[in-house]
């Protein structure tokens, strides 16, 4: 058993690294302020191919797998971007993994190497107002009428719909009183963001002010049967190939902003001096980071794990690759909270400041808390898929 990084995933490693450092404490603080997309990072990435990481070289990708885009998302959040950064190609990175694997030909040649050039952005149309979680309960209606479907409905906490220029997106073309199972019925769709049908409404929220969440209002949208990935009724199929991989990227991200979170609170510990000591030398500023350290170590582990089962058993959606992706977003957004907890604290009342950054960090950390799927419920997956226990909900 090896724990180190291959020769390419080193290289991916240094390479983001020296991509994001541009981007330092004073440009994430003012996008922070101004809610301004980073449209600088992203086009960096774009143009030395890392937004299409994960895709077939055919179509301008690296060919690379989930791991080594863990490794991407890692280094972004590490740099100080935290989730603002992250969040900006997340999508890109994890979204179109049904194209990858589903898509046909045709389709992957025409909706991929736009994405990978950074000429488009997508979003990611999925949760609903009153379904939240529960994805099988969502209630927005695809209609087919001859050679295209037409979409009613409504989506909530939407990223970068305010930028992006089409949709990844989940829509019910049959009544679930009609199916068997209520996984059944759903479709997955990449479209056009047809904003003379589509409204989406900014939602202000704690954190991450550049990347927008909106609430979006679906009146009409038409849909191409063409933009229909894998065949009617298999969406929520198709969709696991996205949503396992968000959580390992997830994952990563959690780690990196907690790494950062780390590096902020050890050096003030070493600098600042209160009764004529460095604060550092006391144990009580020392106990907490060490044991942040050690937790998000532990945590970087189980990521890796979850995105090596997911390249290499993860076409099925489920098994091995499932619960370990979902144990990994659960243990890095614990440990990213407090290493990020134990950063605002080190830095007593100066920690509260927003020019110290770690302010910044804590707040974003509570998205990996939050989702893509809630603590609660990685826990209920893991009692009984992993553990075999009845079912709770």
């Amino acid at each position: 058993m090896d724990f180190s990084f291959s020769e390419t995933q080193r290289a991916v490693a240094d390479a983001i690294a020296r991509i994001a450092a541009p981007f330092d404490d004073a440009y994430w603080l003012a996008r922070d302020g101004d809610g301004r997309f980073p449209h600088e990072l992203h086009q960096a990435l774009a143009r030395d191919g890392w937004l299409g990481i994960a895709m077939p070289e055919a179509h301008g990708g690296a060919g690379l797998g989930i791991t080594e885009a863990a490794i991407m998302m890692h280094e972004i959040a590490a740099s100080g971007a935290g989730m603002s950064g992250a969040s900006a190609v997340h999508m890109n990175i994890f979204g179109l993994n049904p194209v990858v694997v589903f898509g046909t030909p045709q389709q992957q040649a025409r909706m991929l190497p736009p994405l990978i050039a950074g000429r488009e952005r997508a979003c990611f149309g999925v949760t609903e107002p009153d379904a939240g979680l529960e994805t099988t309960a969502i209630r927005t209606r695809a209609e087919r009428r001859g050679d295209r479907y037409v979409v009613h409905g409504q989506k909530v906490w939407t990223s970068t719909a305010q930028v992006a220029d089409r949709i990844l997106l989940l829509a019910r073309t049959t009544p679930a009183e009609q199916c068997r199972k209520r996984t059944e019925g759903l479709s997955l769709f990449y479209t056009a963001l047809d904003r003379s049908r589509v409204e989406a409404r900014v939602i202000e929220k704690m954190g991450r002010k550049a990347v927008d969440s909106n609430q979006l209002f679906i009146d009409g949208l038409e849909i191409p049967l063409e933009d229909r990935i894998g065949e009617e009724g298999e969406g929520f199929r198709l969709l696991l190939h996205g949503l396992n991989p968000e959580r390992i990227l997830v994952a990563a991200e959690a780690v990196g902003l907690g790494r950062a979170a780390l590096r902020k609170a050890t050096s003030y510990a070493r600098e600042r001096v209160v009764f004529g000591r460095p604060i550092g030398q006391n144990q009580a500023i020392q106990h907490p980071l060490a044991r942040s350290w050690m937790e998000l170590e532990a945590a970087w582990l189980m990521t890796l794990r979850a995105a090596d089962a997911y390249d290499r058993h993860g076409r099925d959606g489920a098994g091995e690759a499932g619960a370990h992706a979902n144990a990994a977003k659960y243990l890095a957004a614990e440990a990213g909270f407090r290493a990020c907890e134990a950063a605002v604290m080190t830095h007593g009342g100066y920690g509260y400041a927003r020019e110290y950054h770690v302010e910044r960090y804590f707040r974003e950390i509570m998205i990996p808390r939050l989702t893509p799927v809630s603590p609660q419920l990685v826990l209920c997956h893991i009692a009984e898929r992993v553990l075999g226990l009845p079912k709770s909900y």
